[in-house]
């Protein structure tokens, strides 16, 4: 999987790569990052990538041709993603979509935002939450950790993928380890059962306990058998909230 990060803050974008699983998934070559200087697109010797907005008002926009060129410059790509928060909302579901593609190109804004015009040029808008950043680098890089971790090798345990918060629309059981006991707070009893098939039930219910206290939305579209409607109806009759 190739990424090209194109920003106006290189320098905001490198250190994420230089830890962790990111920096082995590089050095093992399963992916590929590119990050260019949006100012290397300017006309001008003082390397000028924004003006006055049209009409007035507060801020600078970056001017349309800086962007444009810097997305030209990257092409061919699956994918130019604009990162702003009027885009559609990155969701788990998108970033599994995302990691299959090959080449992804990440635009990331700063000021009052790009030109409008710039979306013309792009595949798709995607926003990462509803609040405003100081810029787009930190949403590029959501975007890159969220894909990146899909990609095959990238993570030794790929059973993490299937256990993860909102792989199958719920949010993760809660996770505990040793001590067993601290602070007179105990782990379940199951977990130190040994016993697989209780474990794996509990850690369901859980699941579905902690996904409908916290974020009961998602159930609509959650990926539920039988047993699982049949425990969020128990949990209803009992009137849990």
């Amino acid at each position: 999987m190739r990424y090209t990060i194109l920003t106006l803050f290189p320098s905001l974008i490198r250190p994420w790569l230089s830890e962790s699983l990111l920096e082995k998934a590089l050095e093992k070559g399963l992916i590929e990052v590119r990050i260019k200087d949006l100012r290397e697109f300017a006309k001008d010797k003082h390397r000028t990538v924004d003006d006055a907005p049209y009409g007035g008002g507060p801020g600078m926009v970056i001017k349309p041709e800086v962007a444009v060129e810097a997305i030209e410059w990257a092409l061919p790509a699956d994918e130019v993603i604009l990162l702003s928060p009027a885009g559609e909302v990155f969701t788990q579901e998108m970033a599994r979509a995302l990691a299959r593609k090959s080449h992804l190109v990440l635009l990331s804004g700063r000021y009052e935002g790009f030109d409008a015009r710039v979306e013309r040029f792009v595949s798709r808008v995607v926003s990462i939450g509803d609040y405003v950043l100081m810029g787009g680098e930190a949403a590029a890089l959501v975007l890159l950790e969220a894909t990146a971790r899909l990609v095959p090798g990238v993570i030794g345990d790929e059973r993490s993928h299937e256990e993860d918060s909102f792989s199958r629309g719920l949010l993760d059981f809660p996770q505990y380890t040793r001590p067993s006991v601290f602070r007179g707070l105990e782990v379940p009893r199951v977990l130190l059962s040994g016993n697989h098939r209780a474990i794996e039930r509990f850690r369901r219910e859980e699941a579905l306990r902690k996904t409908l206290l916290l974020r009961p939305e998602l159930l609509a579209k959650a990926h539920l058998g039988q047993e699982e409607v049949a425990f969020l109806a128990e949990l209803d009759r009992d009137g849990y909230t």
